[in-house]
């Protein structure tokens, strides 16, 4: 049976958690990751884990921030999610992204350490980011070059296609939902050939809406997110800048 001991999950929001809401953890969330690693700590008591993944980052900080301090850590097994912030910026230059990634990922390869890495989602679903599904696309299939240049593990993100179900998502439509973050949690471990017996999560009948209940969701979207996002994007700060990461040492991970 595959077994890892170090675990270093690096990231933005996606691996931080945000959307898998849970005030008993640090920054009040779980995540897939969380979800990871407790697997590996039930099959190795002895086994540990560091998140450094901080909401909001683009991928320049997360490589500059995040890879050399895993690094130095030694970890038998990384995860990485970024490029995620930076194709929601109004432009943004995705060969220039993809050379970062395939840096960080050829110095973390040369280390000896398992790599896991992740291709965007699909928007296409989402008719609120379906309008940049071209720049999602042309991101995940550099991700599978980079997979296959450096022999790392790929989750192919965008095939997955449970995802485009609305209840795997939180009201934000940005991030997962507690259902979303336990369904990467198995697509992880399965990739990585990891035994578990991680189940989905029992998803609530999907709502019959009226039209006018469908436009007050997405008024309340608009005020709730996409215009406080918005505002922070214009004044240049992020949700992220005044946290810390959730298990910056060696830790054992919440059960």
């Amino acid at each position: 049976m595959v077994t890892y001991l170090r675990y270093a999950a690096l990231g933005d929001s996606f691996t931080e958690g945000v959307g898998d809401a849970d005030p008993a953890l640090p920054n009040g969330v779980r995540g897939w990751a969380d979800r990871v690693a407790a697997v590996l700590h039930a099959a190795q008591p002895e086994a540990r884990y560091v998140n450094l993944a901080i909401r909001g980052r683009k991928l320049v900080p997360i490589v500059e921030e995040q890879v050399d301090a895993a690094i130095a850590l030694g970890p038998d097994l990384v995860t990485i999610h970024a490029g995620g912030n930076d194709l929601l910026r109004l432009s943004v230059d995705i060969t220039a992204l993809a050379a970062v990634y395939d840096d960080a990922i050829g110095r973390l390869r040369a280390t000896g350490t398992t790599v896991v890495l992740f291709t965007p989602h699909d928007p296409g679903a989402a008719a609120g980011f379906r309008a940049l599904r071209g720049r999602f696309a042309i991101l995940a299939e550099a991700m599978r070059e980079i997979a296959d240049r450096h022999d790392a593990v790929l989750v192919d993100y965008w095939r997955l296609r449970d995802y485009d179900d609305v209840r795997l998502w939180s009201f934000d439509r940005l991030h997962m939902s507690a259902a979303g973050h336990q369904r990467m949690a198995m697509a992880v471990l399965d990739a990585l050939g990891v035994d578990h017996d991680l189940q989905t999560l029992e998803l609530a009948p999907l709502p019959d809406l009226s039209t006018a209940e469908q436009a007050r969701q997405a008024l309340t979207w608009v005020t709730g997110f996409a215009g406080p996002w918005l505002g922070r994007r214009l004044r240049g700060v992020s949700s992220g800048d005044t946290l810390a990461p959730k298990y910056p040492d060696w830790s054992v991970p919440p059960q």
